[in-house]
């Protein structure tokens, strides 16, 4: 005989009651969790849509945190690049009143600091007072194709105490 059969209908129910109990009790403890991480999960929400009702600027402070970045041109096939590159800097020697030698190509590879990407050097020779220098050196910052100045030597000249010999080298990436 099993202990079942043993059993009297008073002891059946007593079990089938505690077993429904116990049921009740692991359902409650696992809707209990449910629900904390579910109360966890709408709290960071809540507090991620802050967040991004914070980064939302209006239109006046958005123009003007995007007049300080810098604008970037990805690279492109090397003569393009090394045309517009050009294009670009003898452009700003131009406003900066700079009369330089023609720009010349530095030879040679540099590592790169983009994988997949060549260092294209360009190499500028002019004679200019210090605020010319100044001003060319502000306005870098908007050429599109520029990585980096890679070197910059400023001499003063031993005949006119005004005047500075600038050697300029300055970088892009080509693909």
């Amino acid at each position: 005989m099993t202990i079942i059969n043993k059993l009297n209908q008073k002891d059946i129910r007593a079990l089938k009651t505690g077993a429904v109990g116990v049921a009740a009790i692991l359902v409650l403890l696992i809707s209990l969790e449910g629900y904390e991480r579910w109360n966890n999960a709408k709290q960071q929400s809540q507090e991620l849509k802050t967040k991004l009702d914070n980064i939302d600027l209006d239109k006046a402070k958005r123009s003007g945190l995007t007049s300080i970045v810098p604008v970037f041109q990805m690279p492109i096939e090397r003569e393009t690049q090394r045309f517009l590159f050009r294009d670009r800097l003898n452009e700003q020697l131009r406003n900066a009143r700079i009369n330089s030698l023609p720009l010349q190509e530095v030879p040679g590879t540099a590592k790169t600091p983009v994988p997949g990407y060549e260092l294209l050097r360009m190499k500028c020779n002019a004679q200019c007072n210090f605020g010319q220098v100044l001003q060319l050196l502000a306005n870098l910052k908007d050429n599109p194709y520029l990585v980096g100045i890679e070197e910059m030597r400023i001499k003063k000249d031993t005949r006119n105490q005004q005047q500075f010999d600038l050697d300029l080298t300055v970088s892009t990436l080509v693909k």
